[in-house]
C-alpha cells in the first residue's frame, strides 16, 4: 500500500483524496497542477469532480496571478469544518493503534 492518510485507508474516493491533500496542506493556497501532483489522481477525474467541490464551498479561490488560480479549503464551510473532524478522529484512532502496538519506554535521565 501507498503512503496514505488513515483518512484516505477508511474513506477512499477521488473527492476524499483531493479534501485529503488540502486538509494536510491547508496552510499554503495550491495551483490545480499542484492538487492534481500531490492526489495522483488523473486530470479528467479531477476536473470530473472539481466544479461540485467549488459549487458547495468546500474549496476556495484565494488569489490569481496570471493565468494561475490557487485555492484552499474553506475552512469556515460547515461540510468542511466535519470533513477535518472525522480525519482528527481517524488520526487519533490511529495513533492509538500504532501506540498499543510499539512498546515505548521513558527513562529517567541522571
Amino acid at each position: 500500500m501507498k503512503n496514505e492518510s488513515i483518512f484516505l485507508e477508511v474513506l477512499d474516493s477521488p473527492v476524499l483524496k483531493i479534501v485529503d491533500y488540502l486538509i494536510e496542506t491547508r496552510l499554503f493556497d495550491c495551483s490545480k497542477k499542484d492538487i492534481i501532483e500531490g492526489t495522483g489522481i488523473g486530470r479528467a477525474t479531477f476536473f470530473k469532480y472539481w466544479n461540485n467541490l467549488e459549487k458547495f464551498g468546500i474549496v476556495k479561490l484565494t488569489r490569481k496571478f496570471g493565468k494561475t488560480k490557487l485555492y484552499k479549503l474553506n475552512e469556515v464551510n460547515r461540510i468542511v469544518k466535519l470533513l477535518i473532524a472525522v480525519d482528527w478522529a481517524l488520526t487519533e484512532k490511529g495513533f492509538e493503534e500504532v501506540k498499543t502496538k510499539i512498546p515505548i519506554q521513558i527513562t529517567k535521565r541522571k
